[in-house]
């Protein structure tokens, strides 16, 4: 009797770097959780993020590729290690990626114990995630049947520059839901007040998060999350990440680079003084004044088609559980990792230094 053969399809299906990387990246991103955990609640950020960072660097270095770093830690003058163009990896073997990185995303969260911090990363091959420079992005970042909605209807169409009731009206429609039954999470941020004030108005439901909109962006393509759609100006490299993961599950992100001055509403010579000193660094990426303002989507921000991607869970998230540390350096961490074959994994790993004085309990 003929049977379907979807898992096998789809592991076939899986390019070089999925095949080869993706069994190990979850493991990276563990690595950083778990040594963020241990400062979790002490107060001190930047401790946690340094440890963090340490974890994902040592463990990067163990996998055979040629690895870049293009979403990072900052500058090299700025960062000691994950830098913007640092190489990783042995050098071994014929994979070459580029690479964006958070080891800790959310680094208040983690220093005074807050639901949201995670350890997130993604890959895709050479020229497959956006090299922007560390300035905020203008985002709206909606779920895969919003997207097949728009197939569907197509002189209906999310839109950066729409009233946010447009954009709430097809949302509800992809979802067939009300307005007053859709969650909208954006940063707790003065400088969204108008535009909290805009949701608020057309009766949506507002999630106020202080850090962190990363995950409940991938959290708009997860049915049952509770989450529905994500607004709001965050970092550039937190919007690539979140693209990088819709890009695989099939949801949308529409994004524009902004200086934070301007985000911020900043004076005109606060502006023209954040330009003086930004813009060099932007031109040299191909970004100018004439094209900053320009809508990217999410296959401007992954161009990639071979990307994976995987977090893993540091304080209760939207559906990722906490660390869980037993003493001894044994520790339960809960991490969600895809490829573009398609295959999604949650995991529920549990490292075991000591099998007699710890043993496995469901």
């Amino acid at each position: 009797m003929p049977h379907p053969k979807t898992a096998e399809n789809m592991m076939k299906s899986a390019g070089p770097i999925e095949t080869a990387l993706l069994p190990s990246l979850v493991h990276v991103t563990e690595a950083a959780a778990i040594a963020a955990s241990y400062q979790m609640g002490r107060g001190d950020k930047n401790y946690a993020d340094h440890v963090s960072v340490e974890a994902m660097r040592r463990m990067l270095n163990c996998l055979d590729f040629k690895g870049t770093i293009k979403i990072g830690e900052g500058e090299r003058d700025e960062a000691p290690m994950l830098y913007i163009g640092e190489e990783v990896g042995t050098g071994k073997g014929d994979i070459a990626v580029d690479i964006a990185v958070d080891p800790l995303e959310g680094t208040n969260l983690t220093a005074d114990g807050i639901p949201g911090s995670i350890s997130v990363m993604a890959m895709a091959e050479p020229g497959g995630l956006f090299h922007g420079p560390d300035v905020y992005m203008d985002k709206i970042v909606v779920g895969s049947q919003v997207v097949k909605y728009e197939k569907e209807h197509p002189d209906e169409q999310i839109d950066l520059d729409a009233p946010v009731k447009d954009n709430l009206e097809i949302v509800a429609k992809a979802l067939n839901r009300d307005i007053e039954e859709l969650v909208v999470v954006i940063l707790d941020r003065e400088r969204h007040k108008s535009k909290i004030e805009e949701i608020r108005a057309t009766g949506a439901r507002v999630s106020l998060v202080s850090d962190g909109d990363l995950m409940p962006g991938v959290s708009t393509s997860i049915r049952g999350s509770g989450v529905h759609v994500v607004m709001g100006s965050g970092g550039s490299g937190e919007a690539v990440l979140t693209a990088s993961a819709m890009k695989i599950l099939g949801g949308k992100v529409l994004a524009r680079l902004v200086l934070p001055t301007v985000a911020n509403g900043k004076s005109q010579e606060e502006i023209e003084a954040e330009k003086a000193e930004k813009m060099p660094r932007l031109n040299t990426m191909g970004i100018t004044e004439d094209n900053i303002n320009d809508v990217l989507d999410t296959d401007k921000l992954v161009p990639g088609k071979d990307v994976i991607f995987a977090a893993s869970g540091i304080t209760p998230g939207q559906f990722l559980h906490q660390v869980n540390l037993f003493g001894g350096g044994d520790a339960r961490v809960n991490s969600i990792s895809m490829g573009s074959s398609g295959v999604v994994k949650f995991t529920d790993s549990i490292y075991i230094g000591d099998k007699e004085d710890t043993p496995l309990r469901l």
